[in-house]
């Protein structure tokens, strides 16, 4: 096991109504002013955004408002937003939905507390070493932004989508309430099911020996998704099933599941391109991406992936085989994603072969050697993120 520090600072609460309780705690991280940032009119005309601002106006704290986020956030939103916040003196945000609006609120956040231009964060140009108050309602469980270190972007010139890492990205509180889950249309059910599921997989193949310890805890939580999206997709009503993935979704990416350990990463970034140039749903592209990726590198640690298929399918390990029992959890896995409709292929998403070596170049990311693009427990190359691509077609 490797050395690490973690801190996790976001206080969760998780329960029926606790959306009410969201002035509560904005008084008592002291804030002031209040940028309420969502995406669509659904939260308005379901009652949601009315049951927020009355809590805040209990507490005698005033806001404003921000809709209009999109899946892949975008950064002319962003801009909008910091422009605003500034203007009008706002010293807190406030996150309502999922992942995309709590990524979109972490950037705005950042860049308020910020005098130059927030997409320097994005490219390496600067460490984010301020920010002002981030706080989220969450009501999609999947990227795990509500108590995550990271943040994702979209520029619209170029296309180009990219995360930065900092503690600063964790929330100081996060409200969930299962009961805003339960509308949620099966497909998204779906897509927030495998991106958990692949945020822990990103942590669990790794080279690091003697991490007996988050293995067995990893391997609990994707089982516990696994079973949750099953009952959740047949039932989106089941407030149980939604509160189980909501938990899970918050467990998969606050990297409790990846301390001490080498991680990998390189399927959400190739991922990010897909998504930035065709704008599908990141779950659908995660759902096709990742099974390419596991084949493609399995042969590396054969053994891992064994362990893979026997812990979290059951299946009987071969010891004079194991490369057929890798490859068996792999073909689980994707019998699990087909049970939610997912996609397994490229065209599956109306994706031919015409921009693959576009996204493989696009994947390098600028803090990376030369000869490498991206990649933890295996170091990829551009052609090697191709081939990946172009198997998945």
């Amino acid at each position: 096991m490797l050395n690490f520090e973690i801190s996790l600072p976001t206080r969760m609460v998780l329960g029926r109504g606790v959306q009410e309780r969201a002035g509560e705690f904005l008084k008592k991280f002291d804030a002031t002013k209040v940028l309420l940032h969502y995406g669509s009119d659904r939260i308005k005309r379901t009652g949601l955004f009315d049951q927020i601002a009355a809590s805040i106006a209990r507490e005698g704290i005033s806001y404003i408002e921000l809709g209009g986020v999109q899946p892949n956030p975008r950064l002319a939103l962003v801009r909008e937003g910091i422009a605003l916040c500034k203007r009008e003196g706002v010293d807190f945000v406030l996150a309502i939905g999922g992942g995309s609006v709590i990524d979109s609120a972490k950037a705005i956040a950042h860049g308020t507390a910020y005098d130059g231009d927030v997409w320097d964060f994005f490219t390496y140009k600067v460490p984010v070493t301020k920010t002002i108050g981030i706080g989220t309602v969450l009501t999609l469980p999947a990227a795990g932004s509500e108590c995550s270190m990271s943040c994702v972007i979209t520029k619209e010139e170029g296309w180009l989508k990219r995360g930065v890492n900092t503690e600063l990205n964790r929330p100081l509180f996060s409200l969930l309430n299962p009961e805003l889950c339960t509308t949620l249309p099966r497909e998204q059910v779906a897509y927030g099911a495998i991106d958990m599921i692949c945020h822990i997989m990103e942590r669990y193949f790794t080279n690091t020996p003697d991490v007996q310890v988050t293995d067995r805890m990893a391997e609990g939580v994707i089982m516990a998704a696994m079973e949750a999206a099953k009952t959740a997709y047949a039932d989106p009503t089941d407030y149980e099933a939604q509160a189980q993935l909501m938990w899970c979704s918050t467990l998969a990416h606050n990297n409790i599941l990846g301390v001490g350990k080498e991680q990998d990463w390189s399927s959400h970034q190739m991922e990010h391109e897909l998504s930035a140039l065709y704008d599908v749903p990141h779950g659908a592209g995660l759902a096709v991406l990742f099974p390419a990726w596991m084949r493609y590198v399995y042969k590396h640690d054969v053994r891992r992936f064994a362990q893979f298929a026997n812990r979290i399918f059951g299946i009987v390990i071969d010891p004079f085989d194991l490369e057929k029992t890798a490859l068996a959890g792999i073909e689980a896995l994707e019998a699990f994603l087909r049970g939610l409709n997912l996609p397994l292929k490229l065209h599956e998403l109306g994706i031919g072969e015409d921009r693959l070596m576009e996204m493989a170049q696009k994947t390098k990311k600028t803090n990376l050697p030369a000869e490498e693009t991206v990649g933890g427990f295996v170091h990829l190359s551009t052609q090697d993120c191709y081939n990946i691509f172009k198997s998945a077609l």
